[in-house]
């Protein structure tokens, strides 16, 4: 998949722009605060209807009131994708081919798009719910049936969610009697991530393995173990989700909390057996932050049958000459990407074929 073309109007600092774009890598160059990043956003909104930092109303240019993105995209066939914001009716309208796609969920997927940013430092050294995150955002670009069980199951937890709080406030026949069903429902839903998460998980790991050593080329093995509900590799999903709902049902009420359910659990990351997060230094978490986004790619490259859009704003100022060399080199297999920079001069190791360009936004 390909995006062949890009127009910006009163996007942050793109009054109105204009881009035509390589099918190898176009590295976008400038000093700061230019609008490099902007770009990066600009063509995110196009593939998920989403903003990778800020919201809607932030990146209007200054004294407008709407902003608009036109994009092109090339695969088997041409799309057309336009993404319009009114901030005087706080209202976003994503068209694709001239008809307008009411649902986000019905766009992701649809154009791949993989984001590496220095804000993926979150992945490994932040909390739980930045892991979820992540990997909730590859698995659902992969599957939509894994996209809709977690949309209804979100919409569970917050259903229940109201529930447990009047229970906090006084408990009634009726209001236990629909807990209960909700309960149901959780338990449901809750189990089918579940299933999904551990099969997506031993899938991808096969790709991390690949991804990190064709850049570190070292001993080092990575691995990443989800931790669930259960330690036991091939437990019931539904079983033991019910056991433990139904067992501490007293104590959800009592703390008013949704306690048991795949929105609890986590991913632990490992270099050798070695919690990454505890011990592992600034130079491995980077390493591995970048290794999981090209183990998204690749991964996402086979279970949607598409070459994802690569993105990647800022990474090569924080990578030493060693890792810069090695990442450089492992673009060349990939399809389309983005890539910021401040200065192409200081950056031999980076290389420009025929299929590359450059965008000088300085001098544009």
């Amino acid at each position: 998949m390909l995006l062949s073309s890009l127009s910006v109007k009163n996007f942050r600092k793109h009054i109105s722009s204009n881009f035509q774009f390589a099918e190898g890598l176009n590295y976008i160059v400038g000093k700061n605060s230019i609008g490099k990043t902007s770009i990066l956003e600009a063509i995110h909104y196009l593939c998920s209807s989403r903003n990778i930092f800020a919201k809607d109303s932030e990146v209007l240019s200054f004294n407008q009131d709407q902003f608009e993105i036109e994009g092109v995209f090339q695969n088997k066939n041409i799309n057309k994708v336009r993404y319009f914001f009114n901030n005087n009716e706080n209202k976003k309208y994503y068209f694709l081919n001239g008809k307008q796609i009411h649902k986000s969920s019905e766009i992701v997927g649809r154009f791949p798009v993989v984001t590496l940013t220095p804000n993926d430092h979150q992945i490994t050294q932040g909390s739980p719910a930045d892991r979820r995150k992540f990997f909730d955002s590859v698995f659902s670009q992969a599957s939509k049936t894994y996209l809709d069980f977690l949309i209804d199951y979100n919409k569970i937890l917050k259903n229940r969610s109201v529930i447990l709080n009047k229970l906090s406030e006084k408990i009634t026949p009726s209001l236990l009697d629909e807990l209960d069903s909700w309960t149901e429902n959780l338990i449901t839903k809750g189990a089918q991530i579940i299933k999904y998460r551990k099969k997506f998980i031993r899938d991808f790991n096969n790709y991390l393995i690949d991804s990190y050593a064709q850049i570190m080329d070292s001993n080092e093995i990575p691995s990443i173990k989800y931790l669930t509900i259960s330690d036991e590799p091939d437990f019931d999903e539904k079983t033991v989700l019910e056991s433990l709902i139904k067992e501490n049902r007293e104590l959800e009420i009592k703390r008013n909390i949704n306690l048991f359910g795949p929105h609890r659990d986590d991913f632990l990351f490992e270099i050798n057996g070695i919690n990454l997060k505890k011990f592992g230094s600034q130079g491995q978490n980077k390493t591995f932050q970048i290794t999981l986004r090209f183990a998204e790619f690749f991964y996402l490259k086979e279970f949607t049958n598409e070459v994802p859009i690569f993105l990647l704003d800022d990474v090569f100022s924080e990578l030493d000459a060693f890792r810069a060399g090695r990442v450089s080199e492992f673009l060349k297999k990939v399809g389309q990407a983005f890539i910021t920079l401040t200065d192409f001069s200081n950056l031999s190791f980076l290389s420009k074929s025929d299929r590359d360009i450059i965008i000088n936004l300085s001098t544009s």
